[in-house]
């Protein structure tokens, strides 16, 4: 091999870069993940708005129980209450969903299954918005939850 000639160069007005830099920053990432699923992040939002509302219209326009004459209609308001309550409890976990998958959106992480870090097809995320997981990592989790009972 031949050596090379050491010639003084001029300096560099480019600063160096190092391993850190030459990666592309993480900020930059979100903007493509979050404008990849555009339709599936207004459904999400639409949704939570309208959890959101319906929430508020049900707390403020609650019946009073006690003003009912019979008891057997209180009994039956109750009822009715005790199954909104529940209704409401599932509506609130809904929520806690979509706020999870928007931040998701907002990380760059939706769209990839929690367990084997494959993306999640489309047609999945478009049918089941707040998904974390592939259909094949659903249905193994599906059959070992079975296997436990």
């Amino acid at each position: 091999m031949k050596a090379r000639p050491s010639a003084k160069r001029a300096p560099s007005t480019r600063p160096s870069v190092t391993l850190a830099s030459a990666r592309p920053a993480s900020k930059k990432k979100p903007a493509t993940k979050k404008a990849k699923y555009p339709d599936i992040r207004r459904d999400l939002e639409r949704q939570r708005a309208a959890i959101i509302d319906e929430v508020g219209e049900v707390l403020t326009n609650r019946p009073d129980i006690a003003a009912l004459p019979d008891v057997s209609d209180q009994a039956s308001a109750e009822v009715d209450q005790n199954f909104s309550m529940r209704i409401r409890e599932r509506e609130q976990k809904l929520l806690k969903k979509i706020d999870e998958a928007l931040e998701r959106m907002d990380t760059a992480t939706y769209g990839i299954c929690e367990r084997c870090g494959e993306d999640i097809p489309y047609k999945r995320l478009k049918a089941r918005p707040v998904t974390t997981l592939c259909i094949e990592c659903k249905t193994l989790e599906e059959q070992e939850e079975g296997a436990r009972r």
